[in-house]
């Protein structure tokens, strides 16, 4: 038992390290919001992999990707709302989003928005519903309902320890983040990822 749970752990870490869509929201969050806007969007991102593991367990995410249009359209808005994203970036850096800049931020992080960020972009993924469907099974023997869910859950978790670190470290270092060149070099770099991200996604097949 204490194997498998270790591998899973293992497992989740390299994963949960590997930057993705969320991790580049969580960031653009934190650099714009500072600590709360990054935190609470690390958190939508962990309730929208909870529902995964709930819709993975139940068996709702297998008929998610196996209906060629549920796959699709849930492709296309994920990749929509990742490209929509990014152009709000490209228009702060453009603009110009720093506290000294003109009309100040551009972007008005609420803690409710940055929630609902992290669970759309995550929930708008149908990728999410194929990695749980190959990751969980392969620990929890006969696809016990149970034991999918509390590994589901600790992934989740795991994602938002992850998550709180990385804007953590970007809040310690707001000083440089708060001038606004570089916050407007920040804003095009995080635009320019989440829109690659974002066509990626809608060019990637099943």
């Amino acid at each position: 038992m204490w194997v498998q749970l270790s591998a899973f752990i293992g497992v989740s870490i390299v994963v949960i390290c590997t930057p993705g869509p969320d991790t580049a929201l969580t960031v653009r969050n934190a650099f714009s919001g500072g600590r709360r806007g990054g935190i609470w969007t690390a958190a939508g991102v962990a309730i929208g992999q909870a529902i995964w593991t709930v819709a993975t367990s139940l068996g709702i995410a297998g008929l998610i990707h196996a209906s060629e249009p549920a796959f699709l359209v849930m492709k296309f808005a994920g990749a929509a709302y990742l490209v929509y994203l990014g152009l709000q970036s490209l228009r702060a850096a453009w603009r110009g989003s720093g506290p000294d800049a003109a009309g100040g931020p551009l972007l008005h992080l609420t803690p409710g928005r940055s929630l609902r960020q992290g669970l759309i972009n995550d929930l708008a993924n149908p990728k999410m519903a194929a990695f749980f469907m190959s990751l969980l099974p392969q620990f929890a023997p006969g696809g016990d309902f149970v034991t999918m869910m509390l590994l589901g859950l600790l992934f989740s978790l795991i994602t938002f320890a992850w998550l709180t670190c990385y804007t953590v470290a970007i809040n310690k270092a707001r000083t440089l983040f708060n001038r606004s060149r570089v916050r407007r070099a920040m804003d095009a770099v995080t635009g320019t990822v989440l829109i690659a991200f974002g066509v990626r996604l809608a060019l990637s097949q099943r």
